[in-house]
């Protein structure tokens, strides 16, 4: 068997949070759609930032910022709404910016370290090494915890 047949390749929305740069296995993704009015809902986690209407469908928000203790910033014209299916729930993450998808060989990918990055490594998938830049890898299975399917069911 060849080098080359023990590496696979992904695809990964790549997004930006403050100066990090983040992956998401495209397989998870959804859409990513332009900033929306976001309807707050009271006595919820203090990360959900509230509700979209899309097409009809009820989708809570993720300030996913605040759910990696990330200092807040201002909503630009860049920041978007990744739409993502985790475990049968829809639901939408405020990023910075989508800048591109990618492929990324499983050669390039290595174990997630906390000296690399601002978020806890236990919703991390991996860090890819590429060329010019590093990206994080999101494993979004762990981003979602399972206390979180009651409130989200809850919303909507």
């Amino acid at each position: 068997m060849s080098e080359e047949n023990n590496y696979f390749e992904k695809q990964y929305v790549v997004f930006r949070l403050g100066k990090e740069t983040y992956g998401l296995d495209i397989e998870s993704v959804r859409e990513i759609i332009t900033m929306q009015n976001i309807t707050e809902v009271p006595r919820t986690l203090e990360y959900i930032e509230g509700v979209i209407n899309l097409r009809g469908r009820v989708i809570p928000v993720y300030n996913i910022r605040r759910k990696f203790g990330l200092p807040e910033e201002e909503i630009t014209r860049a920041s978007r709404i990744v739409v993502v299916e985790v475990e049968g729930n829809t639901i939408g993450m405020i990023v910075d910016g989508v800048s591109e998808v990618l492929r990324i060989s499983s050669e390039m990918v290595e174990r997630p370290s906390e000296i690399v990055c601002d978020v806890d490594t236990e919703y991390l998938a991996g860090v890819a090494k590429l060329d010019d830049k590093l990206v994080i890898l999101l494993d979004i299975d762990k981003v979602l915890s399972k206390d979180e399917h009651p409130v989200l069911e809850n919303i909507s």
